[in-house]
This record gives structure tokens, C-alpha cells and sequence, in this order.
């Protein structure tokens, strides 16, 4: 009877133990409970841009969308840009740094296995630890060892942080192109500013001209006492005034050059070598059809944005893991010996092997505290990926919209200089022949002018905005086609990160 009491005692022992040791990992499992978040990126359709943004067959810009402007010169500034810009060097820095973190999570993943060889000369104390012969002699002590350690990953951590850290790097690829698009689209624009300072250069040069026969006129009614000395001054004083705007747009050219060599990665000198702009006028705009959808995948901001998100989920995950026990296993195998002489015997043999088992029990609320932050990161990621596509969205429907005022400016701008340049030539026919003053025809000459500048700024501000909406379209990216796309993509909720469990 005393037997089976005993036996009965040690079971009821060991299932107390069994107990406890079940609670305090089911106790360590679920610290993270309460603690979740239900952001969720937004879908396309969520924003309401139909009417903005209409389907009209049109084609998505292609990667040498520059060449539609039929100056041979953009395409090679651009191509020159993108190879030696600084800020594409940088880009491509932040990519190399984020790659090499894959390669240093990848390993944790694997068997690592390590050999160390240390000697060691040492003389031991005759009244210490070991007695004599040992104490109070010199020794050299040999220690071989090879070990391996694994570090089973249960419950996924490594895994997550392999998965944050691909994730990473997807985003810092994705923020390459999208520096390459935006720095392809400035060269473009500044490109097209200085074509349309140079063709404010050509009106300003013509209006000399015209300032000029202005005088001659005035100089010939003067003499014939039609006009005193106060036109003849006046006229003296137009001319120069319109020299001197053109010497102000000489300084706005040199000026722009400048910003141009520096967008092409090169010193100022390389702005002064560029030749004059020949850009076409740009063609009608189409936009393509299922715009909102397709474009989350054709803007790399928008690409860099939600490869954040699912870093950021990765992290909500591999900080969850940290709730459940780590194993790891181990072993070695080695010599260790005093003296050269028994070194490699079998005698001298040294072996270890064991699991070790990490749970975190209690921690005062640490591992709580950086799940919730993770959270947090995730909400912040999650809000600025649906802020990048409202600015998307917003981004073409403005760039078309201007485009599109500009269209039905332009025919009544165009209008208005033929009438203010009809008037201006009668007003010099008058003037010449003595039926009219100089303020009439000064006057018809101004309003001329003002009607040929603002024809020009508006073909040229059309041009831009045209680089602009290209730029808003993506500039010819295509997460497709870059293998940027998040695998079974489709919005996805928050929820399905905290959602996730031990199993």
C-alpha cells in the first residue's frame, strides 16, 4: 500500500508540475490579448474620381515618353540625368543597405556552425586551487572546439523579420524609381522653362524691332512738326525699356542653364552647353481606362507606400512571436588538454549537446509595450499609404483639369493677339500717316505684346502641365513589370495582423 501511495504521490506530483508549466506558457501566450488595430488601406474605388478622372481609351506613359515632345535633345538629358544624378545615387544606396539586411535575417534561419582554437601559457598557485605538482608550475593549456546551434524558429520570428526585411527592400526599390520619375520630370520641366524663356526672348527681340520703327516714325514727324520732342523722347524710352527686358530674360536663361547642368549630376558649365529647346506643342490627352485601380500599380510612390504596410505587418507578427518560448539547439565537439602531448587523444575528447528553452513569463509589460508600438508604426503606415493615393488622385485630376482650361484659353487667346495685332498695324498706318497720336499706337503696340506673351505662356504652361500629368500617371513605371507587386495582393485589413495566433 505504501508503494502505490507513493507512486500515487510522485504522479500527483509530476501533473502539478505538468500544470503549472501549461499555465505559465498559455499565461506567457496570451500577454498580447487586447492589443490590435483595425486600419486598413484604402481600395481605389473608396475615392470618388469618375467624373474627374474619366475612362477615355487612353494609353498609360511609356518609359520614353519624352520622346513625344520631338526635341532629339529631352530624351538625352534625361538618359544623362538618370545616369549620373546624385539623388539617384543615393536612392540606390538606401536600396544596397536595405538589400544587405536580407542576407543578415536569412541567416538566422539556418544552422550556424563556429570553430575557435585557443593556448594559453599559465603558471598556477602553489597555495590556490590546485595542489602540487599542478601548483607552482607552468602549464599550457590546448582547447580545441567546433559547435553548431539552431535556432528552431517555432513560431516564426525569423521568419517575419526575413519578411520585413524583403519588404524593406521592395519599398527602397520602388522609392528608386520613384526618384527616377520625379527627376525625369524636373529635367523635362526646367527643360521646357527655358524653351519658353527663349521664345519670350524671340517676342522681346521682335518688340525691339517694332519699338524701333516706332521711333523712326516718330522722328519723322517730328521733323515734319506732327510730334515734339516729348514723343521722340518717349519713344527713345520704350526702346530701351524693352532692351532692358531683354537683357533680364538673357539672365533668366543663363540662370536656368545652370539649374539644368546641376539636375544632370554636372557642374554649371554643362547647363551653358545645351541647345536651344525645340519642343512641339503636346498632344491631346487621353486618359486611360480603370485609372483609380490600375494606378496604385503605376505610381512607385504608391508601390514604395504599400510594401511598407506589409513591412509594417511583418513587424506586428514578429513581435507577437516574442510572446512564445524560443528553442535553440546546440552541440560541440572538441579537445582540451594541458600540453601538446595527450592534445588529440582520445582522452582529451570534449562534448556538449542540449536544447535551450527561452519564455517570457514576466517583463513588467515590455513585450506589450513594443507590440503596441509596432501597432502604432503599422497605423502610421497604413495612413500614409491611403494619403499617398488621395494626393494620387488628386495629383491627375488637377494636372488634366489645367490641361484642359488651358485647351479652351487657347482659342480665345489666339483670338485676341490676330485682333491686337490687326489693330497694331493699323494704328502704325495711322500713325505714320499723321492721322493718329503715338499713345494710340504705343497703346495698340502694348496690348499686342501682352497678347503674344500670354500665347506663348500658355503653350508652354500646357507643356508643363503635360509633363506633369505624365509624372502623375507614374512616368512610365510599372510595378508589374519591376516584380514590385506584393504577392496576392489586394487590399488588406489590419485585422488580418492581429489575427495572428500560435498556430
Amino acid at each position: 500500500m505504501r508503494g502505490i501511495s507513493l507512486r500515487a504521490a510522485g504522479l500527483s506530483r509530476r501533473m502539478v508540475l505538468a500544470t503549472a508549466m501549461t499555465t505559465l506558457v498559455l499565461g506567457g501566450c496570451a500577454n498580447y490579448a487586447g492589443i490590435r488595430s483595425d486600419r486598413q488601406i484604402a481600395k481605389p474605388a473608396q475615392y470618388e474620381s469618375t467624373r474627374s478622372l474619366p475612362a477615355e481609351s487612353g494609353q498609360w506613359p511609356a518609359f520614353d515618353w519624352a520622346n513625344q515632345f520631338g526635341d532629339p535633345q529631352l530624351p538625352k538629358l534625361i538618359a544623362e540625368a538618370l545616369d549620373g544624378n546624385p539623388s539617384i545615387a543615393q536612392a540606390q544606396a538606401r536600396l544596397a543597405k536595405a538589400s544587405s539586411y536580407i542576407e543578415s535575417t536569412r541567416s538566422a534561419l539556418s544552422p550556424k556552425v563556429d570553430a575557435s582554437y585557443s593556448w594559453n601559457r599559465e603558471l598556477f598557485s602553489s597555495n590556490a586551487l590546485y595542489p602540487p605538482p599542478y601548483g607552482g608550475t607552468w602549464y599550457s593549456e590546448n582547447n580545441a572546439l567546433a559547435s553548431a546551434s539552431w535556432d528552431l524558429d517555432l513560431w516564426g520570428k525569423n521568419r517575419q523579420r526575413l519578411g520585413q526585411a524583403v519588404s524593406q527592400e521592395k519599398a527602397a526599390e520602388a522609392d528608386v524609381q520613384q526618384a527616377r520619375v520625379t527627376l525625369a520630370a524636373s529635367v523635362a520641366s526646367t527643360y521646357n522653362r527655358l524653351a519658353q524663356l527663349y521664345a519670350l526672348r524671340d517676342i522681346a527681340q521682335r518688340e525691339i524691332r517694332n519699338r524701333e520703327d516706332i521711333g523712326r516714325i516718330t522722328n519723322g514727324r517730328v521733323t515734319a512738326g506732327l510730334d515734339t520732342d516729348v514723343e521722340r523722347q518717349t519713344a527713345v524710352g520704350n526702346i530701351a525699356t524693352t532692351r532692358s527686358n531683354l537683357s533680364d530674360l538673357d539672365g533668366q536663361i543663363t540662370t536656368t542653364r545652370y539649374q539644368l547642368g546641376a539636375l544632370l549630376g554636372k557642374g554649371p558649365d554643362r547647363g551653358l552647353q545645351i541647345a536651344a529647346p525645340v519642343l512641339s506643342p503636346g498632344a491631346t490627352v487621353a486618359l486611360p481606362d480603370n485609372l483609380p485601380a490600375d494606378l496604385v500599380s503605376r505610381r512607385p510612390d504608391i508601390v514604395a507606400a504599400r510594401w511598407q504596410v506589409e513591412a509594417a505587418m511583418h513587424d506586428v507578427k514578429e513581435a507577437k512571436a516574442e510572446f512564445f518560448p524560443d528553442v535553440n539547439l546546440s552541440a560541440g565537439f572538441g579537445f582540451d588538454a594541458f600540453g601538446w602531448g595527450r592534445f588529440l587523444t582520445s582522452a582529451s575528447r570534449q562534448a556538449q549537446f542540449g536544447p535551450a528553452v527561452h519564455l517570457p513569463i514576466f517583463d513588467a509589460g515590455e513585450l506589450r509595450s513594443q507590440l503596441k508600438g509596432r501597432y502604432a508604426d503599422f497605423d502610421l503606415d497604413v495612413a500614409n499609404y491611403n494619403q499617398t493615393l488621395i494626393n494620387a488622385l488628386s495629383d491627375a485630376a488637377t494636372q488634366v483639369s489645367s490641361i484642359r482650361s488651358i485647351d479652351q484659353q487657347m482659342g480665345d487667346a489666339q483670338r485676341a493677339l490676330d485682333a491686337a495685332t490687326k489693330a497694331y498695324q493699323l494704328a502704325a498706318i495711322r500713325y505714320k500717316a499723321g492721322l493718329s497720336e503715338q499713345l494710340q499706337v504705343l497703346s495698340a503696340d502694348q496690348n499686342r505684346l501682352a497678347a503674344e506673351q500670354t500665347v506663348t505662356s500658355l503653350r508652354m504652361t500646357r507643356l508643363d502641365m503635360q509633363i506633369g500629368l505624365i509624372k502623375a500617371l507614374g512616368g512610365g513605371f510599372d510595378a508589374t513589370q519591376a516584380g514590385l507587386v506584393v504577392p496576392g495582393d489586394a487590399p488588406v485589413a489590419a485585422a488580418s495582423a492581429h489575427q495572428v495566433s500560435a498556430n
